[in-house]
Parts: structure tokens; C-alpha cells; sequence
């Protein structure tokens, strides 16, 4: 057993030897690469008390301490988001999986080692389970699957420990990894009914049904309000035969993986609703005649694990109707009746080396499949680039796509599929904010600022829209306008830290010392341990440090100003204005330096910089009388330069 166990690891490893660099994706930004709780191992013991710890964005934190640890642990070892150890870690894990399989398999298979190890095999080399492997957040499917199957081992290997319940401990990690977890009773009961006694069933499994239920009802109530499922309940739910249904072929030809499709809820009557119903009565009647008789009960445990393990999201309505990912804990049960009805019904009819033969091409075709998908899984520009090839109207993949290219500043490349996105989801705050990125970028500040102010009409309220609006105001020294929009950025969401740090940037170049401090300590009672908080407070101490020890004396803003304003009247306009901004650095909201820019601009015939710094003056300072003058001036020979 452990030679065959060797090679079918090593087997999966070459699989998978590709994808141990592939980057962060998607939903791992904002609960890996975002997310500040999880670069602190002193963090997790917070994660089992709070649930709005696993992502930055309320909407999504839902309670996965054990998920999140882990992450943190990762973190750790790798001394920061290095992928390679998140990935290696999911792998360890999944070879975990794949042996107790083995043992799980044998044991329901009679024994039978070899088709034990080739049903395992499949499912290891599956090109769909790829799409879990290669998505860092979701391991949890993968703990799930891995949780369950251990305690089935450890209840039907110990039958004398039983009594202690020791069993339960792996689901009970599973369960604190991800609610889907939460069927193992169902499984449980299952595999008494069909392998041992019928009439101690619900006897020798009531402990897991208790505790499940004690369970599920702690995970509940830790699970914040903030947390948002899918949309129309009964719409999703009549959808789901059609989905399961094309789980079902996808296990046999896996030619649609996606990371994010396209599908929508189906009308209840459609041919495709209706071939889902007809599709779960065949697998409910297939399960009920493989039960009957003890030679094909490992195929009716197959297909009801199959089904039940997909309860959870196809009951309980989400935000996507279907999602690759979800196939991974369904996938073990295929395997299982799979392969042993080829046992039962194939392989006695074909000669052993033909067999063999065949099983190899089967394998050899699937670890390519999974290669591939690695490759596609390389970079976020490669993983949106084929969710855009795969579903052409997916404006979520559009928009990502684009955001993709926006991170590696191509920008003109960007503007292509974000208006793309835009025509078809014109009402989407991500996509206008991406768009007003990607102007950003390409210095069309009219058109950014235009984008950025209709990603905040479309989601008030929300974090994203006043973040990277204010990241591009401080950009153009905007900071009042900047700090206005972090400030509401926090207030949408205090665990915005990325707001936070960018709050303390401004307030920092304000020289604000008192609303620095106050933030700088409220981030800190937030976080604990937040390094990066630390050392903006060490950096703006030794800025200040160097700054007093430079200045000569007599070089307060007052005194630039003043001799800003003296070079104005020697008409030395650039250093009137280069005083005026050194005296604003000293004081950011000079409206007297502001005033003396906007009169060095107007000399200079530099209508635009003139009339903002006007404004900017009297903004700071509503009764300016001299600056009201300044701006009318700038504005009206603006008007005839024209």
C-alpha cells in the first residue's frame, strides 16, 4: 500500500508541480493579501471570537477560524504573502487527503487495494480539483472534504473508541473551517445504514447529529449580520438540479472549468430546469436500487455522497448559481461509485492489460487537463483573461480582466475591457471605479474624477468608492478633498486599514499631529499588532526629527510666505510659487499660501492652476476677500485666452 500510496502522490505532484507560484486570486484579497489579521500569529485566537476577521469587506466575513489560522500560519513560515507557501501548504493538506481515501476506499471496496488506489487517483488528478487547489481562500472545501473523510476512517477503524467520541474532533475542525462541513452526520448515518447495522443507525450516530446541531448553531450566531448570501431564494434553488446536473457531467468531461461564469437562474419550467429535476429522481432512484443489494451498496454511498455533500449550496442560496469550486467535496463520492461500478461491471469484461491501458490515458489526459488549468491559474491576467474567453457577457470577468491589466500599469491595454464591462454592466460601482483608475493612469483627470464620482452614486455607503478616490486626490495633492473621502472610507468600514494607513499619510503631511495620534491609536487598538500602523508613527517621528534639525531659523511658513509674496512683487512668479508650496508643506492649510500660488499662476498666465488655487483659498477661508479677487481675475481671463 505505502509504494502504490508513493506513486500516486508523486503522480499528482507532477500534476501540480506548476502551480505552486501561481498568484493570489480574486476573493484572497480581500481575506489573504488585504487582510492585516492574518500577518500576526497572535491573531488566532481572535479568529475563533470574531467573525468579522476573515475579510476586510463585512459583507463576506463569515465565521472560518480554522481557515484563517491557517492562513496566518502560512503567513508566518513564509515570512510574508510569498504564494509558494500557501500553495504548499494546500498541497500537504490535499496529499493528506488522498491517503486517508485510500484507506477510507479499501475499506468500503472490500478490501480491494488496487481499485482503491485508482478511484483515489482520478479524484487526485481531476482537472476540476483545481480550481480549489489553485484558489488559496478556498481551501476550505478542501478542509471540509478532508475533515470528513478522516473521521469516517477514524469511526469505522475504531469501532471500540466510538464511544468516546474521539471521531467527531476532525468534522468538528472541518466545521470551523466551512459550514458545508455540517452534512457529515448525514454522510455518517449513510455509511452505517448501507456497510454495517441498519437498526443501530441513528443509535451509534446520534452523538454527531447533537453535536453537529450544537454546531451549526454556534457558527450561526457567530456568523455577523453583515454577511450577505445570494439573491432570490426559490429561483436559486429550482436552478440547482440543472446545476448539479452539470456538476454530474463535468466529472466526466470537464471542458467548461471557469473561475467565474455567467450563469443565471432559469425559468422553473425551461428544458434545462426540467432535465435537472428528471436528472436528481435518476440519482435518487439509482441510489435507492444500489442499496439493495450488498455487491453495489459502495456505488448507492457514492451517489448519495454525491448529493448530500451539495445540499448545503444548493439550499442555502449564495451569490453565485454556480461556482467549480464547489465539485471538490461532491467529487469523492463520484470517484467512489464510479470506479467500483466499473469493478463490478466493466473490468471483468475487458482484458486486464487493455484495462490497465485505458486507466492510464484516463489519468495521463486528466493530469494534462490539470497542468493547463494550472497555467491558467499563473496570474490574474491569465485566470481573467479565460473567464472572458468562456463567458463572453460576464461583465464581472470583463471588469477584472481589466483590473488585471491596471495592476501592471498597462492602462491603454485596461481601457479596452473595462468598457467593455461598462456596456454591459453600466450600472456596476467596480467597474466605474476601475475605469476611473485606468484614467487615472492615462492622465485623463477629467474623465477619472467623472468615474470615481459615479462609483460613489452607485454604492454609498460602501469602503471601495471613497478609498481609491482619495488615493487619487493625495496623488494630486488634494489632500482636504483626500481626507474627506478616507475619512469616509473608514466610516464605512473601520477595518478599512488600507484607509487607515492612508489617513495617517495625509494627516502626516498636514503636520495634523492630534487627529494623527487619534487614529494612529484607534488603528491600534483595532489591529493589536499592526506593524504597518507602527512604523508610520516611527516615520513621521524621524520626519519631524529631520525636518527641525534642517530648518534654518526664521524659516517658518510665515516668513516663506512673506517672501513668496516679495518675489511676486519683483515679478519672480515660479519662486513666488515654489515659496508658497514650501510654505504649505509647513502648513497645509495655508489659505494665504494658496492665495499667493493662485496670483504667481495668474502671472504666469496658468489659468487652471490659478483658479484651483483660488478656490482651494477660499475654501480654507470663506471671507478671502483678496482671493475671491485673484479667482474672478483667473476666471475671467481664462474666458478671453479662449
Amino acid at each position: 500500500m505505502m509504494l502504490l500510496s508513493a506513486v500516486l502522490l508523486a503522480a499528482v505532484l507532477a500534476a501540480y508541480a506548476n502551480h505552486f507560484w501561481n498568484d493570489f486570486h480574486f476573493d484572497d484579497f480581500h481575506t489573504i493579501v488585504n487582510n492585516i489579521f492574518v500577518t500576526n500569529l497572535a491573531n488566532i485566537p481572535r479568529f475563533f471570537g470574531d467573525a468579522m476577521l476573515f475579510s476586510i469587506m463585512p459583507a463576506n466575513a463569515s465565521y472560518r477560524p480554522v481557515t484563517s489560522a491557517s492562513l496566518a500560519i502560512d503567513y508566518a513560515i513564509g515570512h510574508g504573502y510569498l504564494p509558494f507557501f500557501f500553495h504548499l501548504s494546500t498541497f500537504i493538506w490535499y496529499s493528506v487527503l488522498l491517503i486517508l481515501m485510500v484507506v477510507f476506499f479499501r475499506r468500503i471496496m472490500q478490501s480491494n487495494l488496487w481499485i482503491a488506489i485508482a478511484a483515489v487517483a482520478c479524484f487526485g488528478l481531476h482537472p476540476a480539483n483545481a480550481e480549489t487547489v489553485n484558489y488559496i481562500i478556498q481551501r476550505g472545501d478542501l478542509y471540509d472534504t478532508l475533515g470528513v473523510v478522516a473521521s469516517l476512517v477514524c469511526f469505522a477503524a475504531f469501532p471500540a473508541q466510538r464511544k468516546y467520541c474521539w471521531y467527531l474532533l476532525p468534522a468538528l475542525a472541518a466545521f470551523l473551517a466551512k459550514p458545508p462541513a455540517l452534512i457529515f452526520p448525514l454522510l455518517l448515518v449513510a455509511y452505517v445504514w448501507l456497510f454495517e447495522d441498519r437498526k443501530q443507525a441513528l443509535r451509534s450516530t446520534w452523538p454527531a447529529f447533537a453535536v453537529t446541531i450544537a454546531a451549526a448553531l454556534f457558527i450561526g450566531k457567530m456568523t455577523p449580520p453583515t454577511f450577505q448570501g445570494g439573491g432570490d431564494p426559490l429561483r436559486y434553488r429550482l436552478t440547482q438540479p440543472w446545476v448539479i446536473l452539470h456538476y454530474f457531467k463535468s466529472f466526466f468531461l470537464p471542458t467548461e472549468l471557469s473561475a467565474d461564469t455567467d450563469w443565471t437562474y432559469i425559468p422553473p419550467f425551461s428544458v434545462e430546469a426540467l432535465a435537472g429535476y428528471l436528472f436528481v429522481i435518476a440519482l435518487v432512484a439509482a441510489i435507492y436500487f444500489t442499496s439493495r443489494k450488498s455487491e453495489t451498496k459502495p456505488i448507492a454511498f457514492g451517489l448519495t455522497w454525491f448529493i448530500v455533500t451539495l445540499l448545503p449550496t444548493s439550499l442555502m442560496p449564495l451569490a453565485d448559481v454556480t461556482n467549480d469550486h464547489r465539485m471538490f467535496f461532491a467529487f469523492v463520492g463520484m470517484a467512489l461509485a464510479l470506479f467500483w461500478a466499473l469493478y463490478l461491471w466493466v473490468l471483468p469484461k475487458v482484458p486486464v492489460r487493455l484495462a490497465t491501458a485505458g486507466l492510464l490515458i484516463v489519468f495521463c489526459a486528466e493530469a494534462v487537463g490539470t497542468f493547463t488549468r494550472n497555467e491558467v491559474w499563473k496570474t490574474e491576467e491569465s485566470l481573467w483573461q479565460d473567464v472572458t474567453e468562456k463567458s463572453p457577457n460576464n461583465g464581472r470577468g470583463w471588469s477584472s480582466y481589466g483590473a488585471a491589466l491596471v495592476n501592471k500599469q498597462d492602462f491603454a491595454a485596461a481601457l479596452v475591457p473595462l468598457e467593455h464591462a461598462a456596456q454591459l454592466r453600466p450600472y456596476d460601482s467596480v467597474v466605474e471605479l476601475n475605469l476611473a483608475v485606468t484614467y487615472g493612469g492615462l492622465n485623463r483627470d477629467a474623465e477619472a474624477e467623472l468615474h470615481f464620482r459615479k462609483a460613489l452614486a452607485l454604492a454609498p455607503g460602501m469602503p471601495d468608492p471613497p478609498l481609491y478616490y482619495a488615493r487619487w486626490l493625495e496623488s494630486k495633492h488634494r489632500l482636504p478633498e483626500a481626507q474627506e473621502q478616507a475619512e469616509a472610507a473608514i466610516q464605512a468600514n473601520p477595518r478599512a486599514f488600507f484607509a487607515r494607513y492612508l489617513l495617517l499619510k495625509i494627516y502626516s503631511a498636514q503636520r495634523n499631529r492630534a487627529a494623527f495620534d487619534n487614529l494612529m491609536q484607534d488603528s491600534l487598538r483595532l489591529a493589536y499588532n499592526d506593524d504597518t500602523a507602527r512604523r508610520y508613527l516611527e516615520e513621521r517621528a524621524n520626519a519631524e526629527k529631520k525636518a527641525a534639525a534642517a530648518a534654518p531659523p526664521g524659516n517658518s511658513p510665515e516668513a516663506m510666505l512673506n517672501l513668496s509674496a516679495k518675489y511676486c512683487n519683483d515679478r519672480n512668479y515660479q519662486g513666488c510659487i515654489d515659496l508658497a508650496k514650501k510654505a504649505l508643506e509647513l502648513r497645509p492649510n495655508y489659505a494665504e499660501a494658496y492665495n499667493n500660488l493662485a496670483a504667481g499662476y495668474s502671472s504666469l498666465e496658468k489659468w487652471d492652476d490659478a483658479i484651483k488655487a483660488a478656490r482651494e483659498a477660499i475654501r480654507l477661508k470663506p471671507d478671502y476677500e483678496l482671493a475671491k479677487k485673484n479667482l474672478e481675475w483667473a476666471v475671467a481671463h481664462k474666458a478671453q485666452s479662449k
